[in-house]
């Protein structure tokens, strides 16, 4: 889809360290990647059976 090569990610790269600078980047690498691993993880939970409790009628 899109053919990303070794070029193009230098100059993503090259982008990304001029626009945040060479202090956030790690922590901006850090960020991304627990973000990452976050959604991995959630996709690949089952999800969480959700339960009505029905009112109580002496109420």
């Amino acid at each position: 889809m899109f053919g990303f090569g070794m070029p193009e990610m230098i100059i993503i790269l090259v982008i990304a360290l001029v626009v945040f600078g060479p202090g956030k980047l790690p922590q901006l690498g850090q960020s991304l990647g627990a973000s990452i691993r976050n959604f991995k993880k959630a996709s690949l939970e089952e999800p969480e059976k959700i339960t009505v409790k029905e009112k109580d009628e002496h109420a």
